[in-house]
């Protein structure tokens, strides 16, 4: 069965995007932008789940020229009136149904949940995540958006990978599936 994998990267306190939203801080402790595992995880994966809030920011800020995951299918869930294109598909379902229809689809390949805390929250809430691929990056936010809720939920986790560059550290861990 396809895996569930979360791969994002977070700063040292929690947080996947400053107040504003911004991630303009990702990067190694030089200040250099690092590519870590990418090359090896985008093999990995072919379809691909983000919230409308990471969408947009992928599409209209960080790479306004051209759709960075071209060949890959991505949806992306919303409320909002959008029209598919590009490889992108707009869902208002719950991300847990997508998911769950995901799995069925015959592949050899992951699905890759890209981000929104929103996303991910509702994935942990369901115990839908198989692998946790946080990259960690060396900067403390004080504040932002964080990647998981402060309270009510507890996951124990197993390790199964640890890496680092450039001040960066990337961590796997795979759910313990003996809760």
């Amino acid at each position: 069965m396809r895996r569930v994998v979360l791969y994002i990267a977070m700063s040292l306190d929690g947080f996947i995007a400053d107040e504003e939203g911004c991630v303009d801080w990702l990067c190694t402790e030089d200040g250099v932008e690092s590519t870590g595992s990418w090359e090896e995880f985008s093999k990995t994966f072919d379809t691909m789940i983000m919230g409308w809030n990471t969408y947009h920011q992928v599409r209209f800020e960080l790479s306004p020229d051209e759709w960075v995951y071209k060949g890959y299918n991505t949806y992306v869930i919303t409320h909002r009136d959008a029209e598919s294109g590009e490889g992108v598909t707009f869902i208002h379902d719950d991300p847990c149904f997508l998911i769950e229809r995901l799995r069925r689809v015959k592949s050899e390949k992951n699905i890759w949940i890209c981000g929104g805390a929103s996303v991910v929250r509702q994935l942990l809430d369901a115990d839908l995540i198989d692998l946790f691929h946080i990259s960690i990056i060396p900067v403390i936010l004080g504040n932002g958006i964080r990647l998981f809720p402060s309270e009510g939920m507890m996951r124990k986790l197993h390790l199964s990978s640890v890496s680092h560059e450039g001040g960066i550290v990337e961590l796997s861990y795979e759910r313990n599936k003996n809760p």
